[in-house]
């Protein structure tokens, strides 16, 4: 869809019903971080407010998020919406422009219209009801502008990858710097090594298409990663102090905010700097974007341990293969893999919690199913099931990107597990498998790398272009500038009201785990009780799961624990 070229651009426009509230102002859940939009919220949705005092509280409120959003902007026409980025004429308003070295590009010149005009945009939602549609909300459209805002000759470029290892991190590295030097002529261009903190305390490497020619065939980042490191005063005085003048920023949601964080220090400055974000996570837990780069890569791997698990459980009596995957707050990888797999019977992921006593619960289940076929696969996710975990540790333990340190909901599983058929007289031959670092380090497959060229090439457009502080990604199948804000505000969760996770439980038939929220209250409460009674050597025992001589660590890093339950005469 094209805006037509009379909509109304403004950075605070005035709705004046509760329908016309834009979905960042109208979403409950940006409630919670934004306050500001609860007054809105309430405003609007009185009948009798007049108009003037729905100006005031209106613009007083964008003026709030001019600060805390970046500066989000809003075109309107009609019912139509766009959540635009930030551009360098915003606090540079006489930035000379320049026609787009593509002109002159032969991979361009088929006679196409490859660019993309001021007034594309790409839809936020495509399922409306057809009774009411209500507001529209759209983000720019991706691609190549006809005129940019920098000179080849003058542009100093610069990446650096952040927080953990994902799969396509390389070619995401690969793409943009053969994007700037083959497309735009681009030569001087140069990563940070080890994260942020590299902008402060480590070199630069210059990178050019020989040297980073095969980088994607391989795994990891050939900069280095690091998690925490951020000081923004000190990465804006090292980006001021060497000239540059684009920043490329590959990361997860902590990255990204980080990277606003730059873009806001690059703006008070007044300096001539792009600050691009490529949206990074194994997890596929950021908002907004349909998908992030690494996870098709991270769900076809995973079927290599759910097949092991497989061949392991069914060859022996009562087996069960235990595998989990990544997933700390967002269950995807689990569910695709398991929708992927077919031999999993029972998965569990952080959106659903669970029991394990009960009708229902997860020990009637695995009875059955193993009374029925034998054998069974329990595919978990890292997060699933913290609540049940229950230590004070956990809470308080994080990381340096501040995530919060989780238990290993594997090891606890088979454990309880082991322990009951122990109780129960039963043999149990269990087989625990985490891929979970074999899985990040591998380098992405096809369909990913070809994502990854997309996003790196779909970046290097928008900042040639002038744009800054925006993150790039798909959006119903087409590629957007979206606003760095808007893909950090909450994360992407699996929606268990969804299709998707009903074609799950059609296809594991798997418990609904019904009511699960009281049935958790009461276990924790009945072995707090009987944690109560027994010494604290027993009690610390009971709640931390810990390695025995049965389990080992190889070197593919895949944990392997077997401990057949002994009948006794």
């Amino acid at each position: 869809m094209a805006l037509l070229r009379s909509s109304t651009v403004c950075e605070n426009p005035v709705p004046t019903t509760c329908e016309q509230i834009p979905h960042i102002y109208s979403s409950s859940s940006c409630y919670g971080r934004f306050p500001q939009r609860q007054a809105i919220k309430a405003l609007y949705c009185q009948p009798r407010s007049c108009v003037e005092s729905r100006r005031r509280t209106w613009n007083a409120c964008a003026s709030l998020d001019a600060q805390e959003n970046l500066a989000i902007k809003f075109v309107r026409h009609g019912s139509a919406v766009l959540e635009d980025v930030p551009h360098l004429t915003d606090w540079l308003p006489d930035l000379p422009t320049y026609d787009s070295p593509l002109y002159h590009n032969p991979a361009y010149a088929t006679g196409r219209d490859f660019f993309v005009g001021p007034y594309d945009v790409v839809a936020r939602n495509v399922v409306v009801p057809l009774h009411n549609p209500g507001n529209r909300v759209y983000f720019r459209r991706a691609g190549p502008s006809d005129k940019v805002y920098f000179k080849a000759e003058e542009v100093r470029a610069c990446v650096v990858t952040c927080g953990g290892l994902c799969p396509g991190l390389n070619t995401v590295i690969r793409e943009i710097v053969c994007g700037l030097w083959n497309q735009y002529g681009v030569r001087d261009i140069f990563g940070i090594e080890g994260g942020y903190r590299g902008f402060y305390a480590r070199n630069t490497v210059p990178l050019n298409p020989k040297n980073v020619n095969d980088i994607h065939k391989r795994g990891g980042t050939v900069l280095g990663t690091s998690r925490g490191g951020h000081d923004t005063s000190k990465i804006v005085n090292s980006i001021e102090d060497r000239g540059i003048n684009q920043v490329y920023i590959i990361g997860g949601d902590g990255t990204q905010k980080g990277a606003a964080a730059i873009y806001k220090e690059v703006r008070r400055r007044g300096l001539k700097v792009n600050v691009t974000g490529i949206p990074k996570t194994i997890d596929n837990d950021i908002c907004v974007i349909d998908r992030s780069f690494g996870f098709d890569t991270a769900v076809e791997e995973a079927q290599r341990a759910i097949n092991a698990a497989h061949t392991e459980a069914e060859s022996c009596e009562n087996g069960i293969g235990l595998v989990k995957l990544m997933g700390r707050y967002s269950g995807y990888i689990a569910m695709y893999a398991t929708l992927a797999s077919r031999d999993v019977d029972l998965c569990l992921i952080p959106e659903v919690p669970f029991y394990l006593e009960g009708e229902g619960g997860l020990y009637d289940f695995v009875q059955k199913r193993l009374r029925e076929n034998g054998h069974m696969v329990i595919v978990v996710a890292e997060g699933a099931g913290q609540e049940l975990v229950n230590s004070s540790e956990s809470v308080k333990a994080r990381d340096a990107s501040g995530n919060q340190l989780l238990l290993d909901i594997g090891l606890w599983l088979s454990r309880k597990l082991k322990d009951r058929y122990n109780t129960r007289k039963e043999v149990l031959n269990l087989k625990y498998i985490d891929p979970t670092y074999m899985i990040r380090a591998i380098p992405s497959n096809a369909a990913d790398n070809v994502y990854c060229t997309l996003l790196a090439q779909f970046g290097i457009h928008g900042a040639m272009a002038g744009y800054s502080g925006f993150t790039v990604g798909p959006v119903n199948g087409r590629h957007c500038y979206i606003p760095i804000s808007r893909v950090t505000e909450m994360q992407n969760r699996v929606n268990i009201s969804d299709r998707m996770w009903a074609r799950l439980l059609s296809s594991t038939n798997q418990p609904a785990f019904i009511d699960a929220d009281k049935k958790i209250t009461e276990e924790l409460e009945l072995e707090a009780k009987s944690s109560a009674v027994l010494p604290d050597s027993a009690a610390i025992a009971r709640d931390v799961p810990s390695q025995t001589t049965a389990e080992r660590e190889n070197s593919n890093g895949i944990i392997l624990k077997h401990e057949p339950a002994q009948k006794t005469e």
